[in-house]
């Protein structure tokens, strides 16, 4: 009887294991299915707008090309903005892509600018390109690659820089086209650059306001007092730092502010959330217990107003990489001349700003678990630390001209979160005496020496992944859209 108990038991769970496969394979067509309806109404949205023509024709493939990057910009660049937020619990899953989607959208449809600029970056010269048929293709190829390549990126669970991916794109396209001297090579050079530069300032950032953290907040005796001390502080600071990032990135192209104004708007910002947070933190935290549950509940709140803020200042920045070439090819075909920039007309940023919510609910998912939860374990303040990272880094990096990815810097400051837990662990002594006054429950006091020496706090195999997938989007996307530039000459 045992035996045919046992028996059944497996048989039961080999069911269960097929019914959950089956379930999975399910979702995958019918996101599938809901991608492709969404590529067929972009199409048809743009055929609508073009009229019967043989052109109409290269704005509706362009229309679902820019589509399809829309998609692969939610499936991929929106977890950076959320994924720690739902690895430290604040959000769930559903909450995070509701919030992601809906402020995603709000960057893109109200801060997304009505000009934008047909080259990603500068990085080519349009003026040598001989005419707008040669141009349109090369702007197809780029949409084509840098998709794709952003689409296999999601597929491996890399988070990657789309827009290093379009400015791949871009300049295979034009050397394949052109050659190598439409290339502007001190631009590329700082590109790459930024592949070393944005993760370690991230990193970095986040390390210290992590270090500042530990210190000054968990390992305290008395951890509410401090809590009511420094908790308004950095909300405080970040509230300063995303007026100061929004000004400079999430609203530059409906508003471009002098410097002294963002400073006033910057520093306002700071002292009126200090002083409102000050009895609001004090009010939430009586009668809470001193322990470090009690602080990730203060921390919550804040990290989901960052989670937010960043996917605002994202939609509203990086809309244009789904929309530029697909601009840039429909004022082309319109205009038959090549502009540096020109106007977005309402249907071409309705599919960018929609592309990339879907492409957030439908695909968002893995790439979310990845940066939230895979990398490094994550809590509110840890989380906290990153998102307020992500800000400053990008203030720091443009207040001294450096080219930065706001993938590499979210992406680099959870790495920095990752390896400061390890190098912080490994000076156990000092932190257990910390933890032995502050929480005694903790499970660490009582595992072995040499054990904490050697714990890896970070997935060694994702970090490798993931740096390789950053140091070969630009050239990969690059020979991708050299390909598909050579293959539309051949068809042509």
């Amino acid at each position: 009887m045992a035996r045919l108990k046992g028996s059944l038991d497996k048989d039961l769970e080999k069911i269960v294991h097929v019914e959950s496969a089956a379930r999975a394979l399910s979702g995958n067509y019918a996101a599938l299915g809901v991608a492709i309806v969404f590529l067929g109404l972009s199409g048809v949205v743009a055929g609508s707008v073009s009229g019967v023509s043989s052109d109409a024709t290269i704005v509706v493939f362009a229309a679902i090309l820019g589509g399809y990057m829309a998609l692969n910009i939610g499936a991929n660049d929106v977890a950076n903005n959320v994924g720690p937020a739902v690895g430290a619990r604040a959000l769930t899953m559903v909450g995070a892509l509701l919030i992601a989607a809906t402020f995603e959208s709000a960057g893109a449809l109200l801060a997304g600018g009505d000009v934008v600029d047909t080259i990603s970056k500068g990085i080519i010269d349009p003026a040598l390109v001989p005419d707008s048929e040669t141009f349109v293709w090369a702007m197809v190829a780029a949409l084509v690659s840098s998709a794709l390549w952003v689409n296999l990126a999601t597929w491996i669970g890399a988070p990657v820089s789309t827009t290093h991916a379009v400015v791949g794109g871009v300049m295979g396209a034009g050397i394949a086209s052109v050659g190598f001297q439409l290339v502007n090579w001190g631009t590329m050079g700082a590109i790459a650059a930024s592949w070393v530069i944005s993760p370690v300032l991230g990193g970095i950032i986040a390390a210290a306001f992590l270090a500042f953290v530990k210190v000054y907040v968990i390992y305290r005796d008395d951890k509410i007092a401090a809590a009511r001390r420094w908790v308004p502080l950095l909300v405080a600071i970040m509230a300063g730092a995303f007026a100061w990032y929004l000004c400079i990135k999430g609203l530059k192209r409906i508003w471009r502010p002098d410097d002294l104004t963002i400073l006033v708007v910057s520093g306002g910002t700071f002292l009126l959330v200090w002083l409102v947070m000050r009895p609001l933190i004090r009010r939430q935290s009586e009668g809470m217990e001193n322990r470090n549950q009690s602080l990730r509940i203060l921390f919550r709140f804040p990290l989901i107003c960052a989670a937010a803020l960043l996917s605002f200042a994202h939609g509203a920045n990086d809309v244009a990489n789904a929309i530029g070439p697909l601009a840039a090819i429909l004022h082309s075909v319109q205009a038959g001349a090549i502009a540096g920039k020109v106007a977005i007309p309402g249907w071409v940023m309705m599919i960018g700003a929609f592309g990339i919510s879907l492409g957030l609910f439908l695909y968002g998912p893995k790439l979310i678990r990845m940066v939230g939860a895979k990398i490094t374990k994550m809590n509110p303040m840890r989380a906290y630390c990153v998102a307020l990272s992500a800000a400053i880094t990008v203030i720091v990096a443009s207040w001294m001209g450096l080219p930065v990815s706001s993938t590499h810097i979210a992406v680099g400051a959870v790495f920095g979160v990752g390896f400061f837990r390890e190098y912080y662990t490994r000076r156990s002594r000092k932190r257990r005496q910390m933890v032995q006054r502050s929480d005694p429950s903790d499970p660490e006091i009582e595992m072995p020496q040499a054990e904490i020496a050697h714990r890896k706090l970070v997935r060694r195999t994702h970090f490798l992944t993931i740096v390789a997938a950053w140091v070969v989007t630009v050239p990969a996307s690059a020979v991708l859209s050299a390909v598909v530039f050579y293959a539309t000459l051949m068809v042509r």
